[in-house]
């Protein structure tokens, strides 16, 4: 019941789209000259998008903000934004400034221009918005990554005691307590940050009382709010498990499924799962794909927890229970996550040309060597369960005798006179190799803490695999990235400026140092091509993994716009990077020459009118 009415709450209105809102275009046309003044401006995107209180701000030829309506969906379809404007504007040019919320919880923002009549020059300083908050930004992101860590020390742990049913879970309850109330913080830090997160505003935003009831309205905020009535009855469901000293039985595990899906649901509802192709098939990969990782990379750490306390008796049948149980959470990740690389990707040559591609190997490293760790530890469970079965091999069922009578052979035995084949060296069958003698105390214990070493490297591993899988979350697909490309207009215009960026990253190479060379054209208001050509320190044409290139108008809070540039062959470039005032703006060019070597220069560039 509970997993419907979160399904239900979440998942209404949802619509396949993209990942992250790119704009599809916009009326009046970018750049246009209209003969009469539009009673609206509308933007069309390629998702579905959330609208905010201050998600249109339109200012005129001199520079003033024009009164506007409230924003609306045209139509009534959620992939538009729409406004009002009044009924007479004067002759001149109308700039823009635009800022959504994608399906997906990542909020997105640009700005454009329009002329009635005829162009005019913007010279006048003009405040289009706030910039990105950085601290608020930090904020929410640790608050993230928070969340996930202790989702997944919630149901691992939780998991761990279901299905590996140690004798003592008293090691268990400390970290499944400080999971419920870190997740349940967390979430609380998320609620309040969620309105200036999606303004880009200030942290002191998160008191505005107004901001957040609209925010709480939207996906996003229903699928926060949506977690904290999920911990309510897992809470419940906890103190009800540690009360039972009895084993628990198949219905404690049905309502604990429940109740960690629904967990997992409040993720998947709003980020990219919930947007995009394939959204019912996406979602439920993205669940199992969270569950699979919680019940792992948690049940590590109770393991690791169980291991310092447990008796070695115990350990014997615990451990290797988890050792099949960890083996299928690895096989669902496999193969969720193969899925959702393809749906994020969607091409191959993405994965080293996007940053949501070369995210992704690094999380894919960072699996490979988990995974190598774990084949170490899996070893040392092996040696830990050889007891268990050492022992079961040796014990045979006897039937009691009358005192003094001969004792009756048991299964395999020879009787009274008949040859024993066995050796007489080993007492093992002929042909059979004898059974190693079971451990001693101070070899158990050399196992258990060999053991605990490798898994807490697991543990260390998992930390930074779930650090790279929260800036994953963020970052724009590279399917989402290419399908914005399409979108954009091409064209090519006559270089008019030329700007030498030099960069040194240290890196020790030809390629660690050199120049990169950029044409931007024609360095006008609208529409504009970029080139970056990248010489190392021989002066000859070197390749590099990336080039990025963004604008920023501090003087009037514009920006940073991303040209977005690809990997044309020789050199990167774009041919559809709005500037839509006029005045010095800072080109920020960062170059990446390996995973780790990369370097950012700044540079004024004037914008004629």
């Amino acid at each position: 019941m509970l997993l419907g009415t979160v399904l239900v709450l979440l998942l209404a209105g949802a619509s396949p789209a993209s990942a992250h809102a790119a704009l599809r275009g916009t009326d009046p046309d970018d750049g246009s000259v209209v003969k009469r003044a539009p009673r609206h401006v509308t933007l069309t995107f390629t998702e579905s998008v959330g609208l905010l209180d201050d998600s249109f701000r339109v200012f005129g030829p001199d520079q003033r903000r024009v009164h506007t309506d409230e924003a609306t969906h045209a139509d009534g379809r959620s992939d538009t934004a729409q406004v009002g404007l009044p009924g007479k504007l004067a002759k001149g040019t109308y700039t823009v400034a635009w800022r959504v919320v994608s399906a997906d919880s990542h909020p997105v923002s640009g700005a454009f221009s329009f002329s009635v009549g005829k162009r005019s020059a913007t010279t006048v300083q003009v405040d289009t918005g706030p910039a990105e908050d950085p601290l608020t930004g930090r904020l929410y992101d640790a608050a993230r990554y928070l969340a996930y860590l202790a989702a997944a020390l919630l149901v691992g742990t939780a998991a761990f005691a279901l299905l590996c049913r140690p004798a003592d879970t008293s090691p268990l309850r400390r970290p499944l307590v400080t999971a419920w109330w870190t997740l349940l913080g967390s979430t609380a830090v998320l609620i309040l940050l969620r309105a200036p997160y999606e303004a880009g505003t200030g942290p002191a935003a998160a008191f505005d009382t107004d901001a957040l009831g609209r925010t709480l309205t939207g996906r996003p905020g229903l699928a926060l709010l949506a977690r904290p009535a999920v911990l309510l009855p897992t809470a419940a469901f906890l103190i009800r498990l540690s009360r039972r000293r009895e084993r628990q039985g198949p219905a404690a595990l049905a309502i604990g499924t429940v109740l960690a899906a629904a967990l997992a649901l409040t993720w998947a509802a709003a980020e990219h799962a919930s947007a995009g192709i394939q959204v019912p098939l996406a979602m439920t990969s993205s669940v199992l794909h969270l569950l699979a990782t919680g019940v792992w990379l948690g049940g590590l750490v109770a393991l690791l927890l169980t291991l310092r306390r447990s008796s070695g008796d115990d350990l014997v049948e615990v451990v290797p229970r988890f050792s099949r149980i960890a083996f299928a959470s690895v096989t669902v990740l496999a193969v969720t996550g193969l899925y959702q690389s393809w749906r994020g990707l969607g091409s191959l040559s993405a994965l080293t040309g996007t940053s949501y591609g070369r995210l992704l190997l690094a999380k894919l490293a960072g699996v490979a060597v988990l995974l190598l760790v774990a084949g170490y530890s899996r070893r040392w469970t092996a040696r830990i369960a050889a007891p268990a079965a050492v022992t079961r091999a040796a014990v045979h069922e006897r039937v009691p005798q009358p005192v003094g009578a001969p004792a009756e052979p048991g299964p395999g035995e020879p009787g009274p006179g008949e040859p024993s084949g066995r050796s007489e060296e080993s007492g093992t069958p002929p042909g059979e190799p004898a059974t190693e003698p079971p451990a001693s105390d101070a070899d158990r214990d050399m196992q258990r803490r060999r053991l605990r070493r490798s898994v807490l490297v697991e543990v260390a591993v998992a930390a930074v695999v779930l650090m790279i899988t929260t800036v994953l979350t963020g970052t724009l697909p590279a399917r989402a990235q290419a399908e914005a490309a399409r979108q954009a207009p091409v064209g090519t215009l006559p270089p008019t400026t030329l700007v030498t960026v030099p960069f040194d990253t240290g890196a020790g190479s030809v390629t660690g140092r050199g120049t990169v060379q950029v044409t931007l054209d024609p360095a006008r208001v609208g529409e504009n091509g970029v080139q970056a050509v990248v010489y190392g320190s021989d002066t000859g044409l070197v390749v590099v993994p990336e080039v990025r290139i963004t604008f920023t108008l501090p003087s009037r809070k514009v920006g940073p716009i991303d040209a977005e540039l690809t990997d044309l062959g020789g050199y990167w470039g774009t041919n559809s990077v709005n500037l839509p005032l006029a005045g010095n703006w800072t080109m920020k060019t960062t170059v990446r020459v390996s995973d780790v070597d990369q370097v950012s220069v700044e540079r004024k560039v004037r914008i004629a009118p």
